[in-house]
C-alpha cells in the first residue's frame, strides 16, 4: 500500500546544493512498508568553503537517524521528533548520516512512544528498544551496501509493526488521513468536524501524541504542497501560487515560506 503524501527537501529543490562535498539521496521503502515509511535517506557532507550547511525543512515526519561514522553503536542511532521551523545544520567534521523517515501517524507503533516524547531533544534508540537496538544498529553500521542496510532496517520495522498490528487507529491517525487527503487545506474547525470531536479535544490529542498542534501540522502539509508545485513549475505567478494554496495574501505566504524554508521565495527562485 502506498501513501498519498511524499515530502520534499531542500536538495531536491536546489540542485546546486548537490556537489561532491554535499550530497543527499533518497531511497524508496518496500511496498509492504510504504504506508509507514516515507523514505530512507543518506546525507554525506564535507565541511569545506562553499558548503552552506544542510537545510532541514519541516515535513510532518519523524526520523530515526544513524551516524555512520559514530565510534560506537550506543550513540550512533537516535530519534529526532517533529519540527515546525527550518533548521540549517552546519557540520564542523565530515558527516555521513543515514535515516529512516517515518510518517507521524505510524511512528508510535514502531518507536513504542508518543512523538511528543521526542519534542525537546533527541532520544537514543537504546532508550526505546534496549539491547535489541544496539544489536540492530551494529548490523546497520557494518552493512556492506545500501540495499543490505535497508533490508536490515525493514526486517526490524516489520517486526515492530507486527507486534502492534492489533492496535486501534487513534484520533490523530484518523485526522492525519484527512490532512493528507485535503493537502492541508482545512481549518482546525473543519478537521474537528471531519473526525466528530471538538477543536479543544483535537488539540489536546495532537499535543499529547505528536507534541505539535493540528494547526501546525495542517500548515506543514500545505506548505509541502507548495514545494511540489514549485518543483513542477505548476503555477502562473507567485500570487497565483499563494492563492491556490490557501494563503490569503502575499505577506502571509512570504512569512510562511521564511518560517518553513528559511529563505525568501524570490531569493530561492533567483538562485535556481
Amino acid at each position: 500500500m502506498t501513501h498519498s503524501y511524499r515530502p520534499l527537501h531542500a536538495p531536491q529543490l536546489q540542485p546546486k546544493l548537490h556537489r561532491s562535498s554535499h550530497s543527499f539521496r533518497e531511497f524508496a521503502p518496500s511496498r509492504s512498508l510504504a504506508s509507514q515509511v516515507a523514505a530512507y535517506w543518506l546525507v554525506d557532507f564535507q565541511p569545506i568553503p562553499g558548503n552552506l550547511g544542510h537545510r532541514v525543512i519541516p515535513d510532518g515526519c519523524v526520523d530515526i537517524i544513524v551516524d555512520l561514522l559514530a565510534s560506537s553503536s550506543r550513540e550512533a542511532a537516535y530519534v529526532v521528533g517533529l519540527t515546525s521551523k527550518v533548521e540549517v545544520l552546519e557540520f564542523a567534521k565530515p558527516r555521513s548520516v543515514w535515516g529512516i523517515r517515518l510518517y507521524s501517524e505510524s511512528a508510535r507503533a514502531i518507536l513504542n512512544s508518543p512523538l511528543s516524547a521526542f519534542a525537546s531533544d533527541r532520544v537514543f534508540m537504546e532508550e526505546l528498544w534496549g539491547q535489541e537496538a544496539l544489536d540492530w544498529v551494529e548490523k546497520l553500521l557494518t552493512a556492506h551496501s545500501m540495499s543490505e542496510r535497508i533490508e536490515i532496517a525493514e526486517q526490524q520495522l516489520g517486526r515492530m509493526l507486527a507486534a502492534d498490528k492489533k492496535s486501534t487507529p487513534t484520533l490523530v491517525y484518523q485526522s492525519m488521513q484527512y490532512i493528507y487527503n485535503y493537502k492541508g487545506h482545512l481549518s482546525v474547525k473543519e478537521l474537528a468536524n471531519k473526525v466528530n470531536f471538538s477543536e479543544r479535544h483535537l488539540r489536546r490529542a495532537f499535543d499529547r501524541e505528536l507534541g505539535l498542534s493540528p494547526k501546525e501540522m495542517l500548515g506543514i502539509v500545505r506548505f509541502q504542497g507548495v514545494l511540489k508545485e514549485l518543483q513542477r513549475g505548476d503555477y502562473f505567478n507567485l500570487t497565483d501560487l499563494a492563492l491556490k494554496n490557501g494563503y490569503y495574501d502575499q505577506s502571509h505566504f512570504a512569512s510562511a515560506f521564511m518560517r518553513y524554508y528559511g529563505l525568501p521565495l524570490k531569493r530561492l527562485l533567483k538562485q535556481e
